[in-house]
């Protein structure tokens, strides 16, 4: 009897030290530089980062003036209440954060009274907190409007913005969601601008279109394609090419989005409000958006020497999800991202493109990337992905860790040294809705070469090529 007196005794005691430990782990940041040795703000490197727009519209998916592929006029869902609430809870935990903010044309030029008092609003926040106040054509302009249109009413906005804001201020970068690589060249080019959120990633048969097929970090975009690295001087456009969601990658393999809440799945889960907060409620969406996170600011940071998670918010989602349940999201999510990763900079995307663009005068970069799912819907945790991207291809393997003797197939292998060329100008009422760079195999699955396959099964060529940069992996 005191034998067994003992042990339980001993098994308890052995229970509350484990249990402490597990807790422990859960609520220690991961390293971070120590007080002293932090990396200097205007250095990319050790540092992590996240990049939020807040999208001022008055309908959804409104590329121009006259160019509104949704009737729904969300006029007076926009208020001036929600948009303070909205900015007061990013900066609740988070005081020297500065984010971005992006108005459509209509939303530039709207004259009704709640618009005239956010965009007030927007540059009063402007002088407090540094924001960059920034131009948003719709989502997918390159979809719907040609080429000359898109660039023509980029300086149009500029202009508006410079004026509304006053003092010569002209924003660092435009939020553009697909914007081909003549629009970027213009930028550079014409309007001196070096930043642009110009590629979604992984975006594939979601909201009519999509462009899958790019680098998921910064790069510099080629002359030929948007998605495409620029492979050297001739093809060079000197316009840093950003994503604007950060994706779990596990997710992202699929095409589309199919069913709702956690039985279903959906391509674009990660860090976005909509397929996270809305669909699964505070608790799960959080866990989510936590478990994305950390793909970078964990392994990813230590991989690749910085991170960065991007995010976009539309201030409609004040009226549709209720003030108080998004801006508790947007409390949860900034508040705990500085809880776990106190090092983090909240920036404007202008002022993180400008810092990427500085470290990296070519396209020298080369990103590493490694994820076992979270468990929650398709994000399956018996999955393990590692994602190799350079300029001169991107690479995805899968296997399924649970199993010791699993092997590890190539879902993805996308070429970027061979020739790309971008859909025609839309023709009215005809838009060019698939931009996607795909070649020798792609993470969708949607054709029978984009079987996976081992990597001794692709070709010779294919294989010399990942050889050069990770030989390792044979």
């Amino acid at each position: 009897m005191k034998n067994k007196t003992l042990f339980f005794k001993f098994l308890f005691k052995a229970i509350l030290i484990w249990g402490t430990v597990l807790v422990c782990a859960e609520a220690s940041p991961a390293k971070a530089a120590q007080p002293g040795t932090r990396p200097p703000a205007d250095s990319l490197k050790g540092n992590r980062f996240v990049t939020l727009c807040i999208m001022i519209r008055t309908t959804p998916w409104e590329v121009s003036r006259d160019v509104k592929l949704h009737p729904r006029d969300e006029g007076d869902w926009h208020t001036l209440a929600g948009t303070r609430a909205l900015r007061e809870a990013f900066a609740k935990n988070n005081p020297d954060g500065r984010l971005t903010w992006g108005f459509t044309l209509n939303a530039l030029e709207d004259k009704r009274e709640n618009y005239k008092q956010i965009r007030e609003y927007v540059v009063a926040c402007q002088k407090k907190y540094g924001d960059e106040v920034s131009y948003f054509p719709g989502y997918f302009p390159a979809m719907y409007l040609p080429r000359e249109r898109v660039n023509r009413e980029m300086t149009e906005a500029i202009n508006i913005i410079s004026k509304m804001v006053g003092v010569g201020y002209r924003p660092k970068s435009i939020i553009g969601g697909f914007l081909s690589a003549d629009n970027l060249k213009y930028l550079a080019e014409k309007e001196n601008i070096h930043v642009a959120h110009a590629t979604i990633w992984s975006q594939h048969n979601i909201d009519g279109g999509g462009a899958d097929g790019s680098p998921s970090y910064p790069f510099y975009p080629s002359a030929e394609h948007f998605c495409k690295p620029a492979q050297g001087p001739k093809d060079f456009i000197d316009c840093v090419n950003l994503d604007g969601w950060t994706m779990d990658f596990i997710c992202a393999r699929r095409s589309g989005a199919m069913g709702h809440g956690i039985e279903g799945f959906n391509s674009r889960r990660g860090v976005g409000p909509i397929e996270t907060y809305k669909g699964w409620g505070l608790d799960l969406g959080h866990r989510e958006v936590m478990h994305t996170e950390a793909i970078h600011f964990d392994e990813g940071f230590k991989q690749n020497g910085f991170a960065w998670v991007t995010n976009i918010w539309e201030e409609q989602l004040v009226h549709e999800f209720g003030q108080e349940f998004i801006c508790k999201a947007m409390e949860m999510w900034v508040t705990d991202t500085k809880k776990r990763w106190p090092d983090t900079r909240f920036v404007s995307f202008g002022e993180f493109g400008t810092l990427w663009r500085n470290a990296h005068k070519t396209n020298d970069w080369n990103y590493k990337f490694i994820e076992r799912g979270s468990g929650l819907g398709d994000s399956y945790n018996n999955l393990e992905l590692k994602w190799f991207m350079n300029k001169s291809f991107r690479l995805a393997l899968q296997r399924d860790w649970h199993k010791k003797a699993s092997p590890t197939y190539v879902i993805d292998f996308t070429r970027y040294d061979l020739p790309a060329k971008e859909p025609a100008d839309p023709m009215p009422n005809k838009p060019a809705k698939d931009w996607s760079l795909i070649n020798v195999i792609n993470q969708k699955g949607l054709r029978p070469q984009d079987t996976p396959k081992l990597l001794s099964e692709l070709s010779a060529d294919d294989q010399a090529l990942i050889k050069k940069y990770y030989p390792d992996l044979f």
